[in-house]
Parts: C-alpha cells; sequence; structure tokens
C-alpha cells in the first residue's frame, strides 16, 4: 500500500477468497477443482485436434465448435492461475494491476462463448430451414469473418473493464468475494464515484441478454420450421442436430442467471453459496461442453475413439 497526500491509503492489492469456513480443507478442495481444469483443457485441447487434423470436419458447424472451445480454453485459463494460488498454495492475495487484467480476460471470453453460442444458433437454423444452401451460404471465408468479427466484438466490448476500475481510488476495502476478480466485485471496493462502471457493467449486462434472447427467437424459428416437416422421423432428425447446443446454451447461461437472481434477491446467503456458484459459473461450461458434443456428436465421438485406439497400439 502507498500512501498519497497523507489522507487515505491507496490500496494495491485485493484478497481473493476460497471457500468461507472451509479454509483448513483447502488442500483437498484444490484435487477435484485441479482435475476439473485438466479434463476441460484437455477435452476442448481434444476437440480443436479432431477438428482440426479430420478433413471431413471442416465443416461451418464444427468450425463454431472450434470457437467455442477456444473461448472455454480462455475461460480455463484466465481463473485457473488464482485458482491454483489459494487453493494449493493458500495465497489469496492478488495485486491490482493482475485483477484488472484477469477480469478483462474473464469477462472477455464470457462475451465471446455467448456469441459463439448466438452464431451457433443461427447455424442450426439455417442449417435446418434451408439445407440445400447452407454450405454455400456458411462458406469457410464467411465463417473466418464472422469468427473475426465477432472476437473483436467481445474483447472491444470488455476493453473499458481495466482502465475504468484503474481510475478509481481504493482506500477502505480490500476483500474481494469471490475466487477470482470480477468487474462488478471490484468496483464495489472502490471509495470514489463508480457510477461509469455501474452503467457500463449493466451495459455489457444487456449485451448478454440480448445474446440469449437472440438464441431464444433463433429455437423459435427453428421449431417453426422443424413443425412444418411432414415426416415424424424427420422431425426428430432435425432436433437431434440441436441437442448439443441446446445443452451448452443450458450449461453457460444457467449459472449466470443463478447467480444473478442470488445477487439480486437472496443478499444474506451464505458467502460460501456465492462462491460454489461463481466457482460453477467458470468451471462447469470449460468442463461440460466438450464432454455434451463428444457424447451426442457422433462425428466427433467416432473420431475421438478412433484416435484413442491408434494411440493404444
Amino acid at each position: 500500500m502507498s500512501i498519497i497526500n497523507t489522507s487515505y491509503v491507496e490500496i494495491t492489492t485485493f484478497f481473493l477468497v476460497g471457500m468461507p469456513g472451509l479454509e483448513y480443507a483447502h488442500i483437498w478442495i484444490s484435487i477435484p477443482i485441479c482435475s476439473m481444469y485438466l479434463i476441460a483443457i484437455l477435452g476442448n485441447c481434444t476437440i480443436l485436434f479432431i477438428i482440426k487434423t479430420e478433413p471431413s470436419l471442416h465443416e461451418p458447424m464444427y468450425y463454431f465448435l472450434s470457437m467455442l472451445a477456444m473461448s472455454d480454453l480462455g475461460l480455463s485459463l484466465s481463473s485457473l492461475p488464482t485458482m491454483l494460488s489459494i487453493f494449493l498454495f493458500n495465497a489469496p492475495e492478488i495485486s491490482s494491476n493482475a485483477c484488472f487484467a484477469q477480469e478483462f480476460f474473464i469477462h472477455g471470453f464470457s462475451v465471446l462463448e455467448s456469441s459463439v453460442l448466438l452464431i451457433m444458433s443461427f447455424d442450426r437454423f439455417l442449417a435446418i430451414h434451408n439445407p440445400l444452401r447452407y454450405t454455400s451460404i456458411l462458406t469457410t471465408v464467411r465463417v473466418a469473418q464472422i469468427g473475426i468479427v465477432f472476437s473483436f466484438k467481445s474483447m472491444i466490448l470488455v476493453l473499458p473493464f481495466p482502465f475504468t476500475l484503474r481510475s478509481l481510488r481504493y482506500c477502505k476495502k480490500n476483500q474481494l468475494s469471490h475466487s477470482y476478480c470480477l468487474h462488478q466485485d471490484v468496483m464495489k471496493l472502490a471509495c470514489s464515484d463508480n457510477r461509469i462502471d455501474v452503467i457500463y457493467g449493466f451495459f455489457g449486462a444487456l449485451c448478454l441478454m440480448v445474446d440469449f434472447i437472440l438464441i431464444a427467437v433463433s429455437y423459435t424459428l427453428i421449431l417453426k420450421t422443424v413443425l412444418g416437416i411432414a415426416s415424424k422421423k424427420e422431425q426428430l432428425k432435425a432436433l437431434n442436430t440441436c441437442v448439443s447446443h441446446i445443452c451448452a446454451v443450458i450449461i453457460f447461461y444457467l449459472p449466470i442467471i443463478n447467480l444473478a437472481v442470488v445477487h439480486r434477491f437472496a443478499r444474506h446467503v451464505s458467502p460460501l453459496i456465492n462462491v460454489l456458484m461463481a466457482n460453477v459459473l467458470l468451471l462447469v461450461p470449460p468442463l461440460m461442453n466438450p464432454i455434451v458434443y463428444c457424447v451426442k456428436t457422433k462425428q466427433i465421438r467416432v473420431r475421438v475413439v478412433a484416435k484413442l485406439c491408434q494411440w493404444k497400439m
């Protein structure tokens, strides 16, 4: 900490939390957490490797899946350092600059994942509504352009976060309420006017809400298209292509909605519940998405099994 004008103490270090009330068990809690990170990283790397090495998977749907895997990898690697620091090494301290950098990457990859899920919903609608023109509309070049535009949009949207947080003064509190840095968590510690952060944070949350609404609209159109198909067998076949994506949407948005409801309507809930739900928010989607796509997508599952058999031989 450094003293400026002797009127206040400027805080340059924040303290993260592990599991409140279970600090004595952090070393044991680190085992499942490290296992989840390891599975998530290996799973998403496997998805990327399979899609890259299999020419038959060089299609729009799988390109978008690789974008989802990259955003999941980004989320995992963004929160991994502080999670390991807290649970494995019992070191909850983090410098303010490192905290601002971490929240930029966490929010950036979260927004990117939301954008990719939106793109994938439109991809499913296009594949079901207009299958004959699907590949001619979503060419490789166009898919690359969509990926670049949405990646740029995601980073630009959260770019002001670290700068607005850095402009605030922190002079009273330095105890955060999660195991990693979040914009809304850090700005509450400021002892200067944080209205800009509140407004821009609300705008960022609104963008995620718009993505979710557009995904719902896409599935409404998909359902309308499917109901127009005469054959029940074809209806089920069309809907089956959406199951993995629907699971990914639920896995990503449900923890966000639950955490928002708890913060808004259950402010006196145990801090342990808050921490658990916040950790689920970043741990579960990167862990479950590759598992869901490997189990529910035959093309991915077959090639993963084939690669495993090759390595065993």
